[in-house]
């Protein structure tokens, strides 16, 4: 059976502002057919600058962006009619209704005004379709500019940082439009900085760093590489004699005089550690293993600390 071509696929993108700034360093990037795809990464770690590559925006210097299998450069206008896009705070009339921000984006979008009844069922803003926008909360304004996107029908949406600065209750009604878009087979590629959020619906996730991607596979995949990752702590007689046994052998961070943390590949590791501790001088009273967690893991692909 053929595998069908991705969605998005960017080749050994480059994009500088200037030749000093250099924001994407060769990032390759593949996102399949009806999946929900998590891109992660700390602030300026060019999540933004990547999809507005994706959408045309910005002319990256170096590398390809296809979508549909089809080069974004050649085919710009035919590609971004299948697709829609909220990057960042949706731009609305606040002085006029839901509906009418609707209406007035189907007109520049060349759309039939049936398609509003149906975005705004999506969203859940049914009942705030004739509510001013400015009496709107974040959440709702959000989901509005989320229905701006959907006008068209689109195979694909792209959402950059959807939730950002809406409270509890605001986050899940996103992800549960999300979750309910994707189970109607559209492909969504959606950009956060938080982790948890990533990991309740994603099925695909690329984490970047400093415009590199460091991480691109399934969440099983990522749940793999997590469970790789052991880190315990050990309380001991006198951490100043662990330098000296382990010898730059190991990560470990010292946390006083009697608890020290470290990384390991997996805990076949640890009797052995123990023994060369014990060999070397220092009493061990206790190993205590710690919950080794996404967030952990992100944080260490995406700083300088050692995997």
């Amino acid at each position: 059976m053929t595998t069908p071509p991705s969605i998005i696929t960017l080749q050994n993108l480059q994009f500088g502002y200037t030749k000093k700034q250099q924001v994407l360093r060769q990032l390759n990037l593949e996102v399949p057919p009806e999946s929900i795809y998590g891109f992660l990464g700390p602030n300026g770690a060019g999540k933004s600058t990547t999809i507005r590559t994706i959408l045309g925006l910005l002319k990256p210097q170096g590398g390809q962006v296809r979508l549909f299998d089809q080069d974004v450069r050649a085919h710009r206008l035919s590609v971004l009619k299948r697709v829609g896009a909220l990057i960042e705070s949706p731009s609305l009339y606040k002085h006029l209704n839901g509906y009418d921000n609707l209406r007035i984006a189907c007109q520049y979008l060349n759309l039939p005004k049936s398609r509003i009844d149906e975005v705004l069922e999506m969203v859940n803003l049914q009942h705030a379709a004739q509510k001013k926008v400015k009496q709107y909360s974040t959440g709702m304004k959000q989901r509005l500019g989320l229905a701006i996107a959907l006008l068209n029908d689109p195979e694909l949406l792209i959402l950059d940082e959807p939730v950002n600065g809406l409270d509890p209750t605001g986050i899940i009604e996103i992800r549960n439009i999300i979750k309910e878009l994707h189970a109607r087979g559209k492909t969504i590629f959606l950009s956060s900085h938080i982790l948890s959020e990533i990991e309740k619906i994603a099925t695909r996730v690329g984490i970047i760093k400093e415009g590199q991607m460091v991480f691109q596979g399934t969440v099983r995949e990522l749940e793999q590489l997590k469970a790789s990752n052991l880190s315990i702590k050990m309380a001991v007689g006198d951490t100043s004699k662990v330098k000296s046994v382990l010898n730059g052998k190991l990560s470990y961070h010292i946390e006083d005089r009697h608890l020290f943390e470290l990384s390991l590949e997996d805990r076949e590791q640890i009797p052995g550690l123990i023994r060369q501790l014990v060999d070397g001088g220092v009493e061990v009273y206790e190993v205590i293993p710690q919950r080794n967690d996404l967030e952990k893991l992100f944080i260490k692909l995406t700083s300088n600390q050692t995997i």
